[in-house]
């Protein structure tokens, strides 16, 4: 077996050293595709009853390096069928090294389909499997899985950040804390490249709605202190005056149509009196917690 994974990972990285040369000489880089349909055929033989199927996974995972790599991750649900409906395959039987490769890719799609809770079982997984000496895969790991917690209310230390050098995550977690809008928006566009190039520029991104969410509480605690009795009661007013101390322009309209979304979404309990463009917060647990739910 230990031939056979050494003759596919050859394969790959071959085929890959080929479509760098071929593209140098202005020719069409298509040898890691062939690579990839010669690997799947592979992968059939394997995937049958027999002492053979226990190297599936590892040209499974060698299938994702080359569709991710091209660009054609949907090739990769006919695989992850395979491995995960098949009666003749038990997961555990697979080396561990395997079974946190797949994790780790698997856990990547889940996260361009927006299937955050999936996506965060399948990278912890990963996670709490690796080889904890392989620091680089276990920020590998995390450069995705971090996205995913942020994205369900999870806020990691500054330490892991730090010990992993993921500190592109610093500002949005702290954008997060504050309530501060413009320093999520400055920390996107100052790293948008680098999230663009990871596939999570967009995730990061609907973590807007959490960060008003935490503005309108900093307001509500703020005005607790001031006027307990209206505490419940924030003026739009309110929120457009604590914007535009962030350099962000809302008119009323605008800030209305979030807050609604804030309800809607379940991350704030509240009503509106659309006449006096107040927002009317719950007594009883205004700002709930995601709980590990995304938003």
């Amino acid at each position: 077996m230990e031939a056979m994974h050494t003759v596919a990972l050859e394969i790959r990285l071959i085929a890959e050293k080929a479509d760098r040369e071929l593209a140098t000489n202005g020719k069409n880089p298509d040898k890691l595709q062939a690579a990839g349909s010669f690997l799947m055929k592979v992968f059939g033989t394997l995937a049958v009853k027999g002492p053979k199927r226990i190297g599936a996974l590892y040209v499974t995972c060698q299938l994702f390096k080359i569709y991710f790599r091209l660009g054609t991750v949907n090739l990769c649900r006919s695989v992850i069928r395979s491995i995960e409906t098949a009666r003749n395959f038990d997961f555990e039987d697979f080396p561990v090294k395997d079974k946190v490769t797949y994790m780790y890719y698997t856990g990547r799609l889940e996260v361009f389909n927006e299937n955050f809770l999936v996506a965060d079982q399948k990278l912890t997984y990963a996670l709490m499997h690796c080889n904890p000496q392989s620091e680089s895969n276990l920020r590998r790991i995390l450069k995705f899985l971090i996205p995913v917690k942020l994205s369900i209310g999870v806020l990691p230390k500054r330490t892991l950040l730090e010990r992993y050098s993921l500190l592109e995550y610093a500002d949005v977690v702290t954008a997060l804390k504050r309530g501060d809008l413009r320093l999520l928006r400055q920390a996107l566009d100052r790293h948008e490249d680098q999230f663009l190039k990871s596939g999570v520029y967009l995730v990061l991104e609907k973590l807007e709605l959490q960060v008003y969410q935490r503005l309108v509480k900093k307001i509500h605690i703020i005005q607790r202190q001031k006027e307990p009795a209206k505490a419940h009661q924030i003026k739009l007013d309110v929120v457009v005056k604590a914007l535009k101390w962030l350099e962000i322009d809302m008119d009323v309209d605008e800030v209305e149509c979030i807050m609604a979304c804030l309800i809607y979404k379940n991350l704030i309990k509240g009503y509106f009196a659309h006449k006096s463009k107040v927002l009317v917060l719950s007594k009883q647990d205004p700002f709930p917690k995601l709980n590990g739910k995304p938003v």
